[in-house]
Formats: C-alpha cells, structure tokens, sequence
C-alpha cells in the first residue's frame, strides 16, 4: 500500500504504474516525480537517482526510466532480485 502525495489516500498497485495511471480518488498523475521514491528537493535536479534525466514539471506524468514508486519495496526487491539472478545465470559456470 502506497499514499498518494496529493490527497493522501491509499493505493494499491499490483503491478507497475503505466505512465497514464491516474489516482482514483484526486485523479493526479502517479507517474511522476513527487510520487517517486528517488524525488527528493534537497538533491541535484530534486532527484536522488543521478543518471536520471531532468524533469522540469514534478507534478506531471513523464518518460523516467528509473520511476519506482514511493512505499513500492516488494516491486523493487523483486527487480533486484531478478536482476541479481540474471547476473549469476550469466557467469554461472557449466
């Protein structure tokens, strides 16, 4: 379960967030950085992810291949975990 930033309802996502996705309760874009794990105003291009492009406009969808969304850890420990796997089946010797 997640929280939308804007109205602070709770979502649940059994899947990744498309680009298009929207709140169903404020109807605001999820895809976006104020709803972005790595968005952070302290950091360079308010953005903790440093091989992310810049996105000018926070509040609305966007193209960030690096989205992951806030509150969203079974997603990326599955990423990591698959990615991980995929690195020892590579070098795994035969």
């Amino acid at each position: 379960m997640i929280k939308c930033v804007y109205c602070s309802e709770e979502l649940e996502f059994g899947r990744s967030v498309s680009r298009n996705d929207i709140c169903p309760y404020c109807s605001r874009d999820i895809h976006c950085c104020l709803q972005c794990k790595y968005y952070d105003q302290r950091s360079y291009n308010e953005c903790r992810e440093v091989l992310a492009e810049r996105v000018v406009n926070k509040e609305k969808n966007n193209l960030c291949e690096y989205f992951i969304l806030k509150g969203a850890k079974d997603e990326e420990q599955g990423r990591q975990a698959r990615a991980k796997q995929a690195l020892e089946d590579l070098f795994k010797k035969k």
